[in-house]
Order: structure tokens, then C-alpha cells, then sequence
């Protein structure tokens, strides 16, 4: 759960550059959930885009700033979980990606 936090606000703040807001909450909507939001106030992430952020390799940064691996080996970790990551974003306000996993007792 560390790298999947660390990638999420790593990549928050590349989308922020010097200057925004990041806004971590944990949250449970349901008993037997537990949910985790990573909200920015970057640059947003453009439509065109959305359905292939979580691909492997997909990148909109330069070769030297990324892989395009991060957001994959998220989704992937979470879901081995029994897990979910959902994102929602708009260019000009930020983006807010939302992690939900079972709570274990």
C-alpha cells in the first residue's frame, strides 16, 4: 500500500507543478469498506485520456519522468486485494483518483 500511495502522490504533484493542493481522506462508507482519496489541484487528465491511464506504458511524460507503469501496478495491487481505483478528473481543476478495499478484522 506505501508505493501505491507514494506513486499517487508523486503523480499528484507532477500534475500540480509548484503550486496546488493535495487533499488526502480515508473514509468508510460501508462497514466492511475502507476508502482512500487522492485529490489534486492540478492540471487535470484530458477525456481523451481517461481510458488509458491504467494501460501499461501509457505516459504523457517525458521518458526521463515516468515508465507509464505506476497507475498499472496500482490498479493491479488493488484488485488483487479485492479492491477498486476510480478516477475523476477535469482539465483546469485537478484530478481525484478513489481507492476502495475490504476491511479485514
Amino acid at each position: 500500500m506505501q508505493q501505491i500511495f507514494i506513486n499517487l502522490i508523486h503523480n499528484a504533484l507532477q500534475a500540480m507543478k509548484e503550486i496546488g493542493k493535495l487533499t488526502i481522506e480515508v473514509n468508510q462508507p460501508e462497514q466492511n469498506k475502507v476508502q482512500i482519496k487522492f485529490a489534486d489541484t492540478g492540471q487535470g487528465i484530458p477525456p481523451e485520456y481517461m481510458d488509458d491511464i491504467f494501460k501499461p506504458f501509457f505516459t504523457t511524460k517525458k521518458a526521463v519522468e515516468g515508465m507509464g507503469l505506476g497507475l498499472t501496478v496500482c490498479e493491479n495491487f488493488i484488485k488483487k486485494h479485492n479492491g477498486s481505483i476510480s478516477v475523476q478528473s477535469k482539465v483546469g481543476e485537478g484530478t481525484a483518483f478513489s481507492i476502495e478495499l475490504p476491511v479485514r478484522h
